[in-house]
């Protein structure tokens, strides 16, 4: 393939943005001095400094390449995933769940498991929250190969090892607090650099409406067409979309996954930390105008045969994720491209940076000194998180290929997502709500929901089952599959958890106080004024949520 044109000024972009990263690295690692440096950046940081970082660390190869391939594919309904299927859970967090994550002083959603049930519960959740961390993480470093393959012409293989190289060497050195400064600097590197795509596509298409009126009726609306799957670009029923992604995929993200909520953890203070999502929701909401946007810019291209605009093939398998490197390609001039080239390269690292440092702190509190060593020092322990870093990085190199083997990582990532967040959320609401659910509930709970998951996900891709089984449609897509079978999980370990908590041992409400409702004194921000409320910045964004709904319906 030939390489798509990068002058010096380019290359020099580029060199100074991995010089510096690597800097912050080197300069963070002498106050990096304890594990809770390590591990949550001390602490200290303010709702800004931690909201930026909890939004960038979800800024990875999921939302650019990802969300951009999907809109190509499956067209506005994609803006789901940043609306109704992010900001009800984002609130939810901040307003509801934050108190007892952070009170608790627990250093890993496990470790909420722990104390709320028991520590098979807690084992069983870190196994698996391992295991889809590299999954994930290889995500981002295919996609971090995919750019340097597609701009510099480098092979697959030096693309993945120089991405996973830069990785290893930052987060290593000053763990979690590295990776929050990193992602701060890369969320506006990430803004500045790929805004102009979307601009320049409606410069060259027209304008937004002249976008919309040239891509298919069915890939132009949000709900309208959601009564019936056959015709909307997803195939999915709206009911998929409020059960599966609105409710079990979203929550089961936002509030139960350590990598985006270790960064409210970072925070100075209670109030601080409720903020921290509340706060990042209005990025969130604005995203879509950055990505969404883009995706059907290029579909608008490709099904123009005069724009000499084609997305990448290997073999007969259309690249979906090829869509915004071929954007900026066609769009940014030379010298502009290093930065076009450099806010992707960001993107990634970000989300590398979070899935490694989320990766190591529940290896380290969760398996290894839970199961392994339990009486490991502080300093053995904060040995232990940098080595599993590198650890981390090299399995995220073999994911990385499974990874490039989907059409589109989207459909892989929420696969993934299907097999461990959706039931986890259905313990996790349990155990913070209903002071009875017993550890054993919790634990049974858990196995049948993954693996319930697990089992739908091989049965239709192996053809034991039809696919209209899991979806009750006729007519359904891989993302259709994925929405509804995250609901079916949910449900079944919903429904297990409370039938065997009906019949096993629970434990003392007094071993429960500050981990479920009602057993936890409420002190919280009763002497800030309204507008200092997280309650009152909640209600906002819920209200700008149904302004987007309504107006894009």
């Amino acid at each position: 393939m030939n390489t798509i044109g990068l002058n010096f000024v380019d290359w020099i972009i580029i060199a100074i943005y991995f010089a510096f990263v690597l800097g912050i690295g080197v300069y963070l690692k002498k106050f990096t001095k304890n594990e809770e440096d390590f591990f949550l950046a001390g602490r200290r940081n303010s709702s800004w400094v931690a909201g930026l970082a909890f939004l960038s660390a979800n800024l990875g190869a999921l939302e650019l390449l990802g969300m951009t391939g999907n809109t190509f594919k499956y067209g506005m309904y994609v803006a789901h995933f940043y609306w109704i299927g992010a900001i009800p859970a984002m609130l939810f967090l901040g307003i509801y769940m934050m108190p007892f994550y952070y009170s608790s002083k627990i250093k890993s959603i496990p470790g909420y498991l722990k104390l709320r049930f028991d520590e098979k519960t807690r084992v069983l959740n870190g196994i698996a929250f391992g295991i889809m961390t590299v999954l994930v993480s290889g995500i981002n470093l295919y996609a971090m190969a995919l750019v340097l393959h597609t701009f510099f012409g480098w092979n697959w293989d030096a693309s993945m090892w120089i991405s996973a190289v830069t990785v290893a060497v930052y987060v290593t050195l000053s763990g979690l607090m590295s990776a929050i400064f990193t992602e701060i600097i890369q969320f506006f590197l990430i803004w500045f650099g790929l805004f102009l795509v979307s601009i320049l596509g409606i410069v060259e298409i027209g304008s937004i409406q002249e976008i919309f009126s040239r891509i298919p009726a069915s890939f132009n609306t949000l709900w309208s067409t959601s009564g019936n799957p056959a015709e909307n670009g997803m195939l999915i029923h709206w009911g998929g979309i409020v059960l599966g992604l609105g409710f079990v995929l979203s929550f089961g993200y936002w509030t139960t996954d350590f990598l985006v909520v270790q960064r409210a953890f970072s925070a100075k203070d209670l109030r601080t930390a409720r903020m921290t999502p509340i706060l990042a929701s209005f990025f969130k909401m604005a995203l879509p105008f950055l990505v969404i946007l883009a995706g059907l810019i290029a579909l608008v291209l490709a099904n123009d045969p005069n724009s000499g605009f084609a997305l990448l093939k290997d073999g007969s398998q259309v690249n979906y994720d090829s869509a915004l490197p071929l954007l900026i390609a066609r769009y940014y001039p030379s010298g502009l491209v290093g930065l076009g080239v450099t806010a992707l390269l960001a993107g990634f690292m970000a989300g590398q940076a979070g899935n490694i440092s989320a990766f190591n702190t529940v290896w380290t509190y969760d398996i290894y000194k839970s199961v392994i060593n339990k009486k490991a020092s502080d300093a053995h322990l904060l040995w232990m998180g940098r080595a599993a870093t590198i650890v981390g990085v090299l399995i995220s190199l073999i994911t990385a290929y499974w990874a490039k083997s989907f059409p589109s990582i989207m459909d892989y990532m929420q696969a993934i997502f299907s097999w461990v967040n959706a039931p986890l959320f259905a313990t996790m609401l349990l155990g913070m709500f209903v002071v009875w659910i017993t550890p054993n509930g919790a634990f049974w709970g858990l196995v049948l929901g993954m693996g319930s998951s697990i089992i739908m996900y091989l049965a239709v891709k192996f053809q034991w089952v039809s696919l209209s089984l899991i979806t009750m449609s006729d007519v359904s897509s891989d993302m259709a599959a994925n929405f509804w079978r995250a609901w079916w999980a949910w449900l079944i370990c919903f429904s297990a958890t409370i039938l065997i908590s009906l019949f096993t041992k629970k434990k003392p409400k007094e071993e429960l106080v500050g981990l479920v409702k009602g057993l936890t004194p409420e002190t919280i921000d009763k002497d800030l004024r309204l507008i200092q409320k997280p309650e009152f910045w909640g209600i906002i964004s819920l209200i700008v949520l149904i302004i987007l709904n309504i107006y894009y319906w």
